[in-house]
């Protein structure tokens, strides 16, 4: 791993661009995360820090991120992302998946929320999808779906979603507070057609061995296997 500290914004893009495929939590290849290059005002203190920065990061560099290893939030550049998702998603679009089987009812009708508004708030795609209980509902007997987290961090291993942003609340004089709440949309919406037209370009095993290379070349002295073991799903 290169010596690298982040301390402002454009140190982390720098980062991103720099390796392609970045974890933003320690994992274990060590020194191959952001957590672990951040300089400490950077990280939890009270001026911005990479918390703050995911967002305009990822508007700025029009870059990947979700829950991509295991279910941990990854920063993938939007070249290196066509191939990572080919590969995730076996070459199948998520229709394709679910006319076939692969994909649960409850796994279509989480997609279809997001896919159908374009892009939405975490909380307001569990008000929409019937995860939590509307305000109106008062006492009846109402039951909310169950496995929100569960269904939305399948679809992003599956790189069928991607957040493509972090909005804040607001208190009652404008200032922001709290942590930032997720919005989550599609690839295909995000990236647009440089994504639809170059997503299933190869077999999603020669995606998967052009990924391969990619942090091999990032990860010199790294076991192959230990890569392997991160990337899958």
């Amino acid at each position: 791993m290169s010596d690298f500290t982040i301390h402002t914004k454009q140190d982390m893009i720098d980062a991103i661009e720099s390796y392609g495929i970045l974890p933003f939590f320690a994992n274990e290849i060590p020194g191959y995360s952001i957590e672990e290059h951040c300089a400490p005002e950077a990280y939890f203190s009270d001026q911005p820090g990479v918390w703050d920065w995911k967002g305009p990061v990822i508007q700025e560099m029009r870059c990947a991120y979700g829950k991509f290893f295991r279910g941990k939030a990854v920063f993938i550049r939007k070249d290196l992302f066509r191939e990572f998702a080919n590969w995730r998603r076996d070459g199948y679009d998520f229709d394709a998946r679910f006319e076939d089987g692969l994909a649960s009812y409850d796994d279509n009708h989480l997609y279809t929320i997001i896919e159908s508004h374009r892009s939405v708030l975490s909380k307001e795609a569990k008000v929409l999808g019937g995860y939590v209980k509307p305000k109106d509902k008062g006492r009846d007997t109402w039951e909310p779906r169950k496995g929100f987290d569960t269904r939305i961090t399948k679809l992003q291993m599956q790189c069928y979603i991607v957040t493509s942003d972090f909005e804040y609340e607001t208190d009652k004089n404008g200032n922001f507070y709290g942590w930032g709440i997720a919005r989550y949309t599609t690839p295909e919406n995000f990236f647009g057609k440089y994504f639809t037209n170059g997503v299933y370009k190869h077999t999603p095993e020669e995606s998967h061995q052009k990924i391969l290379r990619h942090m091999k070349k990032k990860l010199p002295g790294t076991d192959e296997a230990v890569i392997e073991h991160l990337l899958r799903f």
